[in-house]
C-alpha cells in the first residue's frame, strides 16, 4: 500500500488505511502469565535464592503505588498493605501471603500462595514475624537496592518494616537486588517463544513502514504514525514510553528521542527503533535501517554500503561472543575491536542490554569493553542460558556540522547452552527506498 496522503490523515483514518479487509490474526492467544508465573516461582526462584544466599524473600504490596514486581510475585491486586514471603525449603520454595480479608479469598483461589487472612485495618507484622520464626528464617531479602526493579520499598514502608520486625529481625535483612537479577534475567522456554513471535512481528512492521515512505513527502513522524496505527490495530502496547516509541530518525544522531517532522530526503540513512508489549508483560526492542536512493539509483553507493557492512560485521562479532559464561564486557569488546579497525567514531553506548519485562531489563549489561580500559569482568555480568538480549551493530561517522550519524542495527537473541540464537532473522541487507 502506497498513499502519499497517509500522513495527513487523523489516527482513526490511518487505522482504516492500515487495516486489511480481514483483521490479521495475531500469534498470541489467551493470557499465559498465571501459569508462567507459577513455573517461574517453583522452578527458577529456588536457584535464584541459592545464588543470592538468602532463605527468605519479603515483598510488601499495596494499591495505587505497588511494588515494581507485584505481578511477578502475585500481589498485583493488593488493596490494603499485604506481605508476600517466599521461603526456601528442601523441597523448593514455599510462597506465603499475609493479606487483608478483602483480597485473601481471591488470592487463595489462585493457588499460588498459602494465604493467611487478617481483618482489615489490623497490622500484618505479628503475622509476618510469626512466619519468619516458624520457618527459621536466617537471611531475609527485602526490596531495597540499586536496581529499580528491586527497590520497591518506599521510605514510609521501610520505616513500618523496621518497626514491625524489630532490631533482631532487621539485622537479618539484606537487599533483594542480587536475588531479583538472578531470577528475572532468565526466561522460561515459554517466555522465549512469546518473545520470538513478538520480535518477528516488530521487525516485519518496521519493514512494512519503510515500504510506505515517499522521499520528499514523508517525514520521520509519518513513519512513527504508521507504526503506532499498526499497534493500535493489533491491540499491542508500547515497548517503552509512547512519546519515544517508535524513535525514527533520518538525520543526525539524536539519541533516545521523539520523531520529528524532518522530511526524508535522498541520501538519508533512516533509523527505526521500535518495541511492542504483548500480554502487557513482554517487550521487544529492534532497530531496522534503510537508505534513500537518489533519482536514477537502483543500489546504494559504495560508501554507504561500506558503513552498513561494517555495522553488520560488528553485530556478528558480538553475536559470536555471546556464550554461556562469557562476560558482558567481552561481548562489548568483540565489537569495539571492529570499530577501531574500521575507523568508526567512538560510540558512547554499550553493545547491548537485557530485554524482556522491560526494554532495558535486569541482567548483565553488554558493556564495559572500551579499548584502552580494563575489561569489565564483574561476575554479575556473566551470561547464562535463558537470558534474552537486544544488542546493536555499530558504525558511526562525523557529519559536516561536527555532529555524528550512527548505524545501530539492533537485534534480539536468547542465550542457549551452545551460544546465542536469534529471536528473529537479523537484518543482513540495507533496506533501499527508491525516490519517486
Amino acid at each position: 500500500m502506497e498513499n502519499p496522503f497517509l500522513r495527513a490523515l487523523p489516527l482513526a483514518l490511518l487505522l482504516a488505511a492500515c487495516a486489511s479487509p480481514a483483521a490479521e490474526p495475531l500469534p498470541f492467544g489467551g493470557d499465559p502469565w498465571p501459569d508462567i508465573r507459577q513455573d517461574r516461582i517453583h522452578n527458577l526462584l529456588p536457584g535464584a535464592m541459592d545464588e543470592a544466599g538468602v532463605d527468605t524473600w519479603l515483598t510488601l504490596c499495596r494499591e495505587n503505588n505497588n511494588d515494581p514486581l507485584a505481578r511477578h510475585v502475585g500481589c498485583e491486586n493488593a488493596g490494603g498493605t499485604a506481605a508476600f514471603l517466599f521461603f526456601r525449603t528442601p523441597e523448593g520454595v514455599k510462597p506465603v501471603a499475609i493479606s487483608p480479608a478483602g483480597e485473601a479469598t481471591s488470592l487463595a483461589e489462585l493457588g499460588t500462595h498459602e494465604v493467611f487472612r487478617i481483618e482489615r485495618g489490623t497490622s500484618i507484622w505479628n503475622h509476618v514475624v510469626g512466619q519468619l520464626e516458624a520457618h527459621g528464617a536466617q537471611r531475609v531479602a527485602i526490596n531495597s537496592g540499586g536496581r529499580a526493579a528491586a527497590d520497591g520499598l518506599s521510605h514510609t514502608q521501610y520505616e513500618a518494616l523496621a518497626q514491625g520486625l524489630g532490631e533482631d529481625w532487621m539485622a537479618r535483612t539484606v537487599s533483594s537486588e542480587e536475588l531479583v537479577v538472578a531470577w528475572l534475567s532468565v526466561k522460561t522456554p515459554e517466555e522465549v517463544d512469546i518473545m520470538r513471535r513478538a520480535a518477528a512481528l516488530t521487525a516485519r512492521w518496521e519493514v512494512e513502514a519503510y515500504e510506505q515512505v515517499i522521499p520528499g513527502e514523508w517525514t520521520d513522524l509519518d513513519i512513527a504514525n504508521y507504526l503506532e496505527a499498526r499497534m493500535a490495530e493489533a491491540g499491542v502496547g508500547d515497548g517503552w514510553s509512547p512519546a519515544q516509541n517508535p524513535a525514527v530518525n533520518s538525520g543526525k544522531d539524536r539519541g533516545h528521542s521523539h520523531p520529528t517532522e524532518r522530511v526524508i530526503q535522498p541520501g538519508d540513512f533512516i533509523q527505526i527503533d521500535f518495541g511492542i508489549r504483548v500480554h502487557d508483560m513482554w517487550v521487544t526492542d529492534i532497530q531496522r535501517f534503510a537508505y534513500v536512493l537518489a533519482p536514477g539509483q537502483d543500489e546504494a553507493p559504495p560508501e554507504a554500503l561500506e558503513k552498513w557492512n561494517t555495522a553488520v560485521r560488528g553485530s556478528r562479532a558480538a553475536f559470536a561472543a555471546m556464550k554461556p559464561g562469557a562476560y558482558g564486557g567481552e561481548v562489548d569488546r568483540a565489537q569495539r575491536v571492529i570499530l577501531d579497525e574500521t575507523g568508526s567514531v567512538p560510540v558512547m553506548w554499550g553493545t547491548g542490554h537485557p530485554v524482556g519485562y522491560w526494554a532495558h531489563d535486569v541482567g548483565p549489561r553488554l558493556g564495559g569493553g572500551n579499548l584502552g580500559r580494563e575489561l569489565n569482568r564483574n561476575p554479575d555480568q556473566r551470561l547464562k542460558p535463558g537470558m534474552t538480549f537486544a544488542f546493536d551493530g555499530f558504525y558511526s561517522w562525523p557529519l559536516s556540522d561536527s555532529t555524528t550519524k550512527t548505524i545501530s542495527v539492533e537485534e534480539m537473541v536468547v542465550i542457549t547452552e551452545s551460544g546465542a540464537e536469534w529471536l528473529t532473522p537479523p537484518q543482513d541487507d540495507l533496506i533501499l527506498i527508491p525516490s519517486r
